[in-house]
């Protein structure tokens, strides 16, 4: 069995309790599944979790190769050098990254507000990229995006390789066939 889960903002990718934050456990009701990797708590969009283990290995593995695309709401604007310097990839504490598909996008079509929303600031402007990458570090997406000038306000992982958030609201789930 394979679920699709659009994970809201501010819930933790496990199932475990922690303090008194919001798990898998108030989303899904289905014993023995398990998630294919991870996303922090302060992202959202698509998990996938399944009772499968080889399919949780291929899934996850840091050597499976699966790309990951991710919709980043950016304080600051793109400009031409940090398009290139994401695409080449981007040196982090941890080592470089591998290159990334990177491109300017419009705020994604039929985009749910986040809960709290985003800060605003009238002085500065934000856009929005789509980030595709094959590797997995803790919170790389963010680090990639501060290490060329643009901090990130808002993560939503869109999709893994074919599997996408399309038809999910925040807090919603499909098993796949």
């Amino acid at each position: 069995m394979l679920i699709r889960f659009n994970k809201p903002y501010r819930v933790l990718s496990q199932f475990s309790p922690q303090d008194d934050k919001a798990t898998l456990k108030d989303y899904i009701d289905i014993p023995g599944v398990y998630p294919a990797g991870r996303l922090d708590y302060d992202s959202e969009g698509l998990m996938l979790l399944t009772d499968e283990g080889q399919l949780q290995a291929r899934i996850s593995a840091p050597d499976a190769g699966r790309f990951k695309t991710y919709w980043v709401q950016v304080e600051g604007e793109p400009d031409r050098r940090a398009l290139r310097a994401l695409q080449r990839g981007v040196e982090l504490k941890d080592g470089p990254t591998l290159p990334a598909r990177a491109r300017i996008i419009d705020e994604p079509e039929g985009l749910w507000p986040r809960v709290p929303p985003v800060r605003f600031r009238k002085t500065v402007p934000t856009a929005w990229l789509e980030l595709q990458i094959r590797e997995g570090r803790n919170r790389q997406v963010r680090r990639m995006t501060a290490a060329v000038g643009l901090p990130t306000l808002r993560l939503i992982r869109a999709a893994i390789d074919p599997w996408t958030l399309e038809g999910l609201a925040p807090g919603e789930y499909r098993i796949e066939e």
